[in-house]
């Protein structure tokens, strides 16, 4: 019956600063779950793009519109990122050897045949 004990202050004594409690700190951590909720945002639209790579510490070249004027060549190794610039210039480079071949199937997919492992007549 301590707690029930009138100290003399009534019903209209203020509370102290600790007792009253913050007015905002009901929406204080909105912040906090508004971050979460934007990572899983990201990581939903990657999952949803099939391209969780982007997360993950493999290197992954994505290539935007191929032929086209405005292609995009866009390289990920390790954590580093970057966009390639493509040019309509024509360079001369000296070719010592070929790496392998890109060929086109019918249904639009394309087959890559290093040069180790091609014969003639593929």
């Amino acid at each position: 019956m301590r707690y029930m004990k009138d100290d003399g202050w009534g019903q209209g004594r203020r509370r102290g600063r600790d007792e009253e409690g913050d007015p905002l700190s009901g929406v204080a951590n909105l912040f906090d779950v508004a971050m979460v909720f934007a990572l899983g945002l990201i990581v939903m639209l990657l999952l949803y793009l099939s391209i969780p790579e982007v997360l993950t510490q493999t290197d992954i070249t994505i290539v935007k519109n191929p032929g086209q004027p405005n292609m995009e060549v866009i390289v990920k190794r390790g954590e580093k990122i970057e966009k390639l610039d493509m040019m309509n210039e024509t360079v001369q480079k000296e070719i010592v050897g070929e790496i392998g071949r890109i060929y086109k199937t019918r249904d639009g997919g394309m087959i890559y045949v290093p040069a180790a492992n091609m014969t003639e007549g593929v």
